[in-house]
């Protein structure tokens, strides 16, 4: 193999490490059996989420996955892989791969690492039922607000009854 063969494999294999080091969660799918068609709507929906998918040979993700630290993911790249990045929210590529390979027997998540995490199948399935960020903060802020609201209930129904005991 050439030297200029090797520095392109170099590269492609330090760009894999950028894109590992950069992402909060990586998950290692086989899209093996979708169409086309399913793929381009596969891709739409991760990107509208801010999710990168990509198809990588084996090889480079294994390297690359050494440098990077996550050398416990090399058993998954096996058989064709894509790898969903994110660098945003962590959650969103389990989430949309989950939703997508419930309706989609072709795609199978293998695995992948949330924010730092190597996880198998079992934890990602998990993360991926969780409610969104936002949906949490929401519920967080509701059940903060419960006490108060009861309280403000109770002085209301006391200057209520205090309203109608004078009144008679």
């Amino acid at each position: 193999m050439s030297e200029e063969a090797i520095a392109i494999k170099a590269k492609k294999v330090d760009a894999v490490v950028e894109q590992f080091n950069n992402a909060t969660s990586a998950i290692v799918v086989d899209y093996r059996g979708l169409t086309v068609a399913q793929v381009t709507d596969l891709r739409k929906q991760l990107r509208d989420a801010g999710v990168q998918m990509s198809v990588i040979k084996n090889k480079v993700l294994t390297r690359a996955a050494e440098k990077a630290g996550y050398a416990d993911l090399n058993d998954v790249f096996a058989g064709p892989t894509a790898v969903a990045f994110s660098n945003e929210d962590p959650i969103a590529p389990a989430k949309i791969l989950k939703k997508f390979a419930d309706s989609v027997d072709a795609l199978e998540i293998k695995g992948g690492y949330i924010e730092g995490k190597i996880m198998p199948v079992d934890e990602i399935n998990v993360y991926a039922t969780l409610p969104s960020r936002e949906d949490l903060l929401s519920m967080l802020a509701s059940e903060l607000q419960a006490p108060i609201r009861n309280v403000a209930y109770a002085i209301k129904a006391v200057a209520e009854k205090g309203d109608d005991g004078e009144a008679a």
